[in-house]
């Protein structure tokens, strides 16, 4: 089960999703290992209680809030990370191996952290490369795919990659229209910036941040800076070639986002300018900037396939999982992409590229883009970003439920108990409050169909403690609406 707050630590009940027909497969670059393992139901907890990524529980109501975990989209490849839960942290996914890059098994998803570097035979540090996370789509659950998996589009690898140059010319000495897509990258590429993770332990990976601020905030995904967050090194490079070293300001695991800021930043720092995503529409043209396979500065195009996906991803180490109502673009998104810009045609940041969606690896390497890129939308990226920028932690919107986690599409179930043996349904929280109880069936949240937990905890970390939703539900084949007033989980833990 799931706990609504994302703050507790519980079961891997992330984006329960089952296994999918085929495994998604990390952004990141290389071998993943497949750990499928279903998430435990998250407990949608009004205390936004987060519960963290437990082994893959195989009852999807044993996760809080627990999403699947996808892999990060970092550059070079390194060992796939098992998907952790959905919740604060959310517990590892129930059916799908969120784990790290691993290999799906029978057409099942891979979950986890980048696989392998480049070079499958590569030795599998779990450092160098960039981080992957593997990605679970509610959505394409309902749709029949049973839990289909992605992965972070963070590429972690073992050192071992192979090297590659890259032109020396300097894009903004080729004179292009601003409205064109070489304008916009021209444009855009000097406050984009190449990020390399390592951790104490030589754990690591490579993804892409961008300028946030002149004060020198950077703006990714939590998966890519996790390994290096306590104790490790944190680099950021400009397409200059300029390299700075950079702190973590705060993480947010059930979001998937980070800030991080330089240290004696240039007083040249010109921020990327911050879209709305609100108002994107399917069909919009898409630009992403990112370092694919440690490939920095590369620059690729599509258009926004779909709007609210509801997305679960995970570390791929089996420790944290996020989840989103993320945009869906079709421009190429490969490990080592996690963390950077999915520009609108004008230029403006609309969305941070996170997860893609894959058919699978050989565990000898990493599969890349088919086509399926999914970015935590720009408003809800900002909204957190500035909240740990003030406090260093992140807040959650919570209902004070648990609900399953499984791959149902019929609604999200608020379980009969809570993780940890805790009550389902939080007493005097927002849910208790409206008057819902175990056993009761979410269908709606507003005027969004929800399938499952994962759906509607992607739905609710859309927006913000105090906010007033509905909830439409079924109790004893009766159908009923409950208005609820959002309460927060502060922290990841």
């Amino acid at each position: 089960m799931s706990t609504e707050n994302e703050g507790n630590e519980g079961t891997a009940a992330e984006a329960a999703p089952s296994v999918p027909s085929a495994p998604p497969v990390p952004a990141d670059a290389p071998q993943a290992h497949s750990e499928g393992t279903r998430p435990a139901a998250p407990h949608l907890d009004a205390t936004a209680t987060q519960q963290q990524p437990a082994s893959p529980a195989q009852d999807p109501e044993t996760a809080r809030l627990a999403a699947v975990p996808a892999t990060p989209q970092y550059a070079p490849p390194a060992p796939p990370q098992s998907a952790a839960d959905a919740g604060w942290p959310p517990p590892p996914p129930a059916v799908p191996a969120y784990a790290h890059g691993t290999q799906g098994s029978g057409g099942g998803p891979v979950w986890g952290p980048p696989g392998a570097p480049h070079t499958p035979e590569a030795p599998r540090k779990r450092g160098a490369g960039g981080l992957v996370a593997a990605v679970v789509v509610a959505a394409l659950v309902a749709g029949g795919i049973g839990g289909a998996l992605g992965y972070w589009a963070a590429d972690s690898n073992d050192g071992s990659g192979s090297t590659t140059v890259s032109a020396s010319a300097n894009p903004q000495d080729l004179k292009r229209d601003p409205g064109t897509v070489a304008g916009v990258a021209a444009k855009a590429l000097p406050s984009v910036v190449t990020i390399d993770a390592q951790g104490g332990d030589g754990e690591g990976g490579t993804g892409t941040g961008f300028v946030y601020d002149k004060e020198g905030h950077i703006l990714t995904n939590n998966h890519v800076v996790a390994s290096a967050a306590d104790s490790g090194q944190l680099t950021a490079t400009f397409s200059n070639g300029k390299k700075y070293n950079a702190e973590v300001v705060g993480r947010a695991q059930g979001y998937d986002v980070a800030v991080l800021k330089l240290k004696n930043p240039p007083n040249s720092l010109t921020p990327l300018p911050v879209g709305n995503s609100d108002q994107v529409a399917v069909g919009d043209s898409t630009i992403a900037i990112g370092a694919p396979f440690g490939l920095s500065n590369t620059v690729t195009t599509g258009i926004i396939s779909a709007k609210n996906r509801p997305v679960a991803s995970g570390d791929g180490n089996g420790g944290s999982n996020s989840y989103m109502s993320a945009l869906q673009t079709d421009a190429s998104i490969n490990p080592g992409n996690s963390g950077g810009p999915l520009l609108s045609a004008g230029g403006a940041v609309i969305g941070i590229n996170s997860a893609i969606q894959s058919t699978g690896s050989s565990g000898q390497s990493q599969a890349g883009s088919i086509g399926l890129g999914f970015a935590i939308p720009i408003n809800q990226a900002k909204t957190v970003a500035e909240q740990l920028i003030k406090t260093g932690q992140p807040v959650y919107p919570v209902i004070g439920a648990t609900v399953t986690m499984d791959d149902r599409s019929d609604g999200a179930v608020i379980s009969d108990q809570g993780a940890s043996g805790t009550e389902a349904v939080t007493k005097d929280g927002p849910a208790a409050k409206a008057g819902l109880r175990a056993g009761d069936v979410i269908t709606k949240f507003n005027d969004t169909v929800v399938d499952s937990g994962p759906t509607l905890i992607g739905e609710i970390w859309t927006h913000k403690p105090g906010d007033h939703v509905t909830l439409t539900y079924k109790r004893d084949g009766k159908t009923a609406t409950a208005e609820v007033t959002l309460g927060e989980r502060k922290g990841d833990s």
